[in-house]
């Protein structure tokens, strides 16, 4: 005897289709929700999560609200801050002294006696009304009756090479304009109103142009210098040049920053600023064009630690719950190497070294094990297995800095006048550009006056003479 089965009532199926529709929906909304959270996450990176330059922040998020709100510290200096004020100007920089002494006493009118206190004292800085000094030197003609030609008296040098300004003059110019980021129109107003002396804009170009020569010789031993140094951080930025993309490239030494401006963003600058034979440890973030200059050099790298944290930190905002997990777990090993590379000075070298390795072990193993499946956190964990060793070069190299901090913070400057200025228009304007940049990071690097050096290059212009060099601190 055969089973009958009975079949399902037509409500059911219908019921039964339509849960399975809406099934399939809710799990399409899931994964479209994943994908918007994702997107937003992207969206929201800042300089504190990438590698975006803390510039791009349009909108800074809100700060933290104090601990005690009834309590908000209040501006200025603190409460148990120690004051600091300026050092007083030495006697022989003072040009005139003045005493002012009461004679009566103004409650009662009767005479008053020295008191034998200190004076109290205020010191007063101005410029002159007119700070110029004007000189004429008239080059007379002399007639040779015997050969029938005229000769005029020579001119001295400095007078010849620097024409209508001087040097000190000559150097406010270029200081103005490739110190203070101000354009030509700018200098040309400020001479005017507070010097009492007019130059054209075309004259003023000239000026800077003979500023840019008597900086070359010293921007060309530094170039020729960067193929020989033991460690260099690195670091590029866009430049503008007559609305065509170029780029800016920053090569901090230990005593000196240089900078180039290139029409690529590829490692091909590399190799023609350090050439194939380079053999010190480059400071630098992950970019491709470094990876491609290691693979055709066989150079070592230092990756930007820094860069890497701000990538964790991103995989700790996402959506998913894995990934959080996994980029806390490597922010917390980072963070206890950066604990390790803090103790410095408070443990032994065998013991510093010995906590440092096993913190770099713990990272690589956060980095490498347990690796959710998602794009952002395999994509980071491939790149630790691969060039894990290019993030922890400083561990076994002495001297190399964990961070591209040093380049970054050198090529600041240079955005900033990017951003002022709409770059440049000419290629003499790039080589002005290279070259004042150059000489502003490295007298700042040696604590040098960028004034005093510029000026003693414009008078060994002037003068026929070499120029100071830029790798000692000595102008």
């Amino acid at each position: 005897m055969s089973e009958v089965v009975a079949s399902p009532c037509p409500s059911c199926q219908q019921l039964q289709t339509q849960l399975d529709a809406q099934r399939a929906q809710i799990e399409a909304l899931q994964a479209e929700l994943v994908r918007v959270r994702e997107q937003l996450a992207a969206a929201r990176k800042d300089s504190s999560t990438s590698s975006k330059p803390p510039s791009s922040d349009i909108v800074k998020p809100p700060k933290a609200p104090a601990a005690d709100p009834a309590a908000p510290r209040p501006r200025g200096g603190q409460a148990g801050h120690p004051k600091h004020q300026r050092v007083a100007f030495p006697p022989e920089q003072l040009d005139a002294v003045f005493d002012y002494r009461p004679e009566h006493c103004p409650d009662c009118g009767r005479p008053l006696q020295p008191s034998g206190c200190a004076p109290y004292v205020v010191q007063q800085v101005d410029i002159s009304d007119v700070p110029l000094r004007i000189e004429e030197h008239r080059s007379h003609e002399g007639y040779c009756a015997h050969c029938g030609s005229a000769h005029r008296g020579a001119l001295p040098l400095p007078v010849a090479r620097g024409g209508l300004l001087g040097p000190r003059l000559t150097t406010l110019v270029a200081y103005l304009k490739g110190v203070c980021h101000a354009s030509f129109s700018t200098v040309r107003k400020f001479l005017r109103d507070v010097a009492r002396v007019t130059i054209s804009r075309g004259q003023l170009a000239k000026v800077i142009t003979k500023v840019s020569q008597a900086l070359a010789t010293p921007y060309e031993e530094l170039l020729a210098d960067l193929p020989d140094q033991e460690r260099l951080n690195v670091d590029e930025t866009s430049h503008q040049h007559n609305g065509i993309l170029q780029w800016t490239w920053c090569f901090r030494a230990d005593l000196y920053t240089l900078f180039k401006i290139a029409p690529n963003r590829s490692a091909d600058v590399l190799l023609t600023v350090l050439g194939e034979d380079f053999d010190g440890v480059l400071g630098c973030d992950c970019f491709s064009a470094y990876r491609r200059y290691m693979r055709l050099v066989d150079v070592p790298l230092q990756f930007c630690l820094a860069h890497l944290i701000r990538e964790v930190k991103y995989l700790t905002t996402l959506p998913d719950a894995q990934t959080r997990a996994y980029g806390e777990r490597f922010r917390d090993a980072l963070r206890q190497l950066f604990a390790v590379i803090h103790r410095r000075e408070q443990l032994s070298a065998t013991a510093f070294r010995q906590q440092l390795a096993a913190a770099r072990l713990a990272v690589l193993q956060q980095a490498t094990g347990d690796v959710p499946p998602t794009p952002a956190a395999t994509r980071l964990a491939r790149r630790l297995q691969k060039y894990g060793d290019c993030y922890f070069r400083f561990v076994t190299t002495p001297g190399v800095e964990p961070t591209n901090n040093l380049a970054e913070q050198a090529i600041r400057f240079v955005v900033i006048d990017r951003h002022i200025t709409q770059g440049t228009r000419s290629a003499a304007g790039q080589r002005w550009s290279e070259r004042i940049w150059t000489v502003l990071a490295t007298c700042t690097q040696q604590g040098r006056s960028v004034f005093d050096y510029l000026q003693c290059a414009v008078e060994a212009l002037f003068h026929g003479q070499p120029a100071p060099s830029l790798q000692t601190t000595e102008s």
